[in-house]
């Protein structure tokens, strides 16, 4: 027999009947007539070739074939009504989930120390693995469902993605205390003549920034490059060199560690940072838990930002936007 012909709701029914040991209970329990249940238990005869159940002054006994089907039969429907109600029910405070979130280096330094206390105290059984962007195929790993969240400006993630965004953020200037730009200020003089860290491979939305640098600093004096924000810090504790950052990255992480951040005298647009997910994910209780605790974090998160079930419109508008200004930067360097 194959699992096509068979009427799965006929086990349903032989559940009532092998756990009541009466039609009359069955169909009560069910909220259905006996004429249905006793129907149903003849239906199940035929398919079994066995007479199930034998009238007996109690009521109706399973035979032995019935008998057997108790336990797998039972198991199977439990099977059933958990992957059902997994499906339709997340509760934070006993999940014991684990989500892989899309970050750079700057994200998880940005991100993740307010995501974890807050998963302390909301959801003290789930986890967080993060990725870092740039090291994997992160729209495959996504449409896979490896990844079930990224953060960033992250422009190729477009159609069956959602995005909501979380901030704007500018860039500034940052260098050691005591830097001579300190006494002489930060002008575009001073910024053309200073020698540079160069922070690559950190994604477009950085990519872009750098190439405006260049662009506007014709002489600009790279010391140094680096693939990641995470060496920065150290490295301007210790020279005179100067870096251009995320403004989030700056304040969040080394105004109180010996380093000065600036107004950047070249104008540089701003980075709008966004959470994206899949198509797939965009229903899961879970997955919209988890983005929605990643929105409040935010520091700059506010009430007007537009919901996620009305993202798609706003993903392609700001991917369009995006990608108009790294189309408008690769021209200007060929025509250079």
């Amino acid at each position: 027999m194959k699992l096509r012909d068979f009427d799965l709701n006929l086990l349903v029914i032989l559940h009532e009947l092998l756990n009541q040991g009466s039609v009359s209970k069955a169909a009560e329990s069910l909220g259905v007539s006996q004429p249905a249940v006793s129907n149903s238990l003849n239906r199940l005869r035929k398919v079994f070739g066995d007479d199930l159940f034998l009238r007996t002054s109690r009521g109706i006994a399973p035979t032995r074939l019935a008998d057997s089907m108790t336990g797998p039969i039972a198991h199977a429907l439990e099977t059933i009504l958990s992957a059902i109600n997994n499906t339709s029910v997340f509760d934070p405070k006993t999940s014991e989930r684990s989500f892989a979130v899309g970050l750079t280096d700057v994200g998880e330094m940005y991100c993740l120390p307010n995501l974890l206390r807050a998963l302390s105290k909301y959801g003290p059984g789930i986890t967080i693995r993060s990725i870092r962007n740039s090291s994997v195929d992160l729209k495959a790993e996504m449409e896979s469902g490896q990844i079930d969240l990224a953060i960033g400006l992250l422009t190729d993630l477009d159609f069956g993605f959602f995005q909501r965004r979380l901030f704007s953020q500018r860039y500034v200037c940052l260098f050691r205390r005591n830097h001579p730009l300190m006494s002489q200020g930060l002008t575009f003089e001073a910024f053309e003549a200073a020698d540079h860290i160069s922070v690559t491979s950190e994604g477009k939305g950085h990519s872009a920034i750098e190439a405006l640098l260049d662009r506007a600093v014709t002489n600009r004096k790279i010391k140094l490059w680096v693939p990641q924000f995470v060496a920065v810090g150290p490295i301007l504790r210790s020279t005179d060199l100067i870096a251009v950052v995320p403004e989030t990255y700056a304040r969040r992480i080394f105004e109180s560690a010996d380093l000065i951040c600036s107004p950047c005298p070249v104008e540089l647009p701003e980075i709008t940072i966004n959470i994206l997910w899949h198509a797939q994910h965009h229903r899961d209780p879970g997955n919209r838990w988890l983005r929605q605790l990643i929105f409040d974090q935010s520091s700059a998160g506010d009430d007007h930002a537009h919901p996620d079930v009305d993202a798609i419109a706003e993903l392609r508008a700001n991917c369009l936007n995006q990608q108009t200004l790294l189309k408008h930067l690769e021209q200007n360097s060929r025509t250079s």
